[in-house]
């Protein structure tokens, strides 16, 4: 029997706009509304909208609340001030990542967690038979909804005018980048961060309101986008994407976010500890790169990598395809050993070798080209 999909409360603001609707992560989103490309464009050059109220919420409040934390994750909430977030994981005993999320302390002992849409059941899950020892209470959030704001004109002023009528907060140019503003009697927070490599925000409010603000910007110009887009320039970013850069039987000292982990003090016994020590520093973990096609075409995931042009594979592309920005084929890769910046290797492409290059990610940061061919090349 097929699972039924659940819908978002703006649901039906996509499907009047257009969206072409399809299945994520059990929810029913909008993949693009016209135009994935245009849509790209709009957030690296402007401002864009996503809908994002699939993804997880869940409040960790109490007086165990930090220590809980400090314990179930990778990176050490103990060095957040009240009105910040991290970037961090949830790690199994072995070192494999149940999930990658961000996490806010709003006040004192009261903690905010965003999970990935995917994850929100086995997550939860966790968090509970791991809250277990801890003084510490659990609330989802499902009654919000959740909207991102990302490009260079996010932050404007006009935004910010329509933004003022949500709540009472400061200014937003002041905010620092993972900080939070959270105004319970409106029931609204405002955090600046995103999941494309530009300027943004990404806004829990109540439903009525986040429908009202969703027309309001949309009237006002910003561009409306879905999955399509939010990949592609979350992939231009370097940034991961659970199941496919990380998962379970994956460790973050092979999938690019090793400096999340927080080593000190090294007292701190958080759940994948002793597992990470074991492998911390091995020669032979893999590594996660950036690969960018040297000729027309596109990269997809799970093709094989090769160092040499008639080699045996390396390792694979975790998360592929095709960069507006760039106009050409890229990808993150995992592999074996070492690939430098500027290393030549091969792909297969269609049972033929097409050669790539080697970067760093992030290709694509605040609009400015990272990763330029090099001289020379097509």
């Amino acid at each position: 029997m097929s699972q039924t999909l659940r819908r978002t409360p703006l649901y039906d603001k996509h499907v009047a706009l257009g969206g072409r609707m399809v299945p994520f992560g059990g929810w029913e989103m909008p993949l693009h509304y016209g135009s994935q490309v245009k849509e790209h464009h709009a957030v690296r050059r402007a401002c864009g909208i996503f809908d994002v109220s699939h993804m997880g919420r869940v409040e960790v409040m109490g007086e165990g609340a930090e220590r809980f934390l400090r314990h179930l994750l990778a990176n050490d909430v103990a060095r957040l001030k009240d009105g910040l977030g991290q970037y961090t994981l949830m790690l199994n005993e072995q070192g494999g990542v149940i999930d990658d999320l961000i996490v806010y302390r709003l006040r004192d002992d009261h903690f905010r967690l965003v999970i990935n849409a995917g994850r929100r059941e086995q997550d939860r899950s966790w968090l509970r038979w791991r809250s277990e020892p801890f003084p510490v209470v659990l609330r989802d959030r499902d009654d919000l909804a959740m909207i991102a704001l990302q490009g260079p004109q996010s932050l404007s002023e006009p935004l910010a005018l329509v933004l003022d009528r949500l709540c009472s907060m400061p200014d937003i140019q002041a905010m620092p980048p993972f900080g939070v503003f959270d105004d319970p009697c409106a029931g609204v927070s405002v955090c600046r961060t995103g999941y494309t490599g530009e300027e943004g925000l990404e806004i829990l409010l109540p439903v009525d309101r986040a429908r009202d603000l969703w027309d309001r910007l949309i009237a006002g110009g910003v561009q409306p986008c879905g999955l399509g887009a939010r990949d592609t320039l979350r992939l231009e970013a370097g940034l991961n994407l659970y199941g496919q850069e990380m998962d379970e039987s994956s460790h973050p000292l092979e999938s690019g976010v090793g400096w999340v982990v927080a080593w000190n003090p090294p007292e701190r016994g958080f759940v994948g500890r002793d597992a990470l020590e074991t492998l911390r520093g091995r020669k032979d973990n893999r590594q996660r790169i950036g690969l960018m096609l040297l000729e027309a075409g596109v990269l997809r995931n799970h093709m094989p990598v090769f160092a040499e042009e008639n080699g045996a594979p390396i390792g694979e592309i975790t998360s592929g395809g095709y960069s507006p920005t760039l106009e050409r084929g890229i990808a993150l890769a995992r592999v074996a050993g070492s690939a430098a910046p500027g290393q030549r290797l091969w792909v297969e492409v269609r049972g033929r070798r097409a050669a790539v290059l080697a970067v760093k990610p992030p290709f694509v940061k605040k609009g400015e080209i990272l990763t330029p061919l090099p001289s020379g090349e097509a």
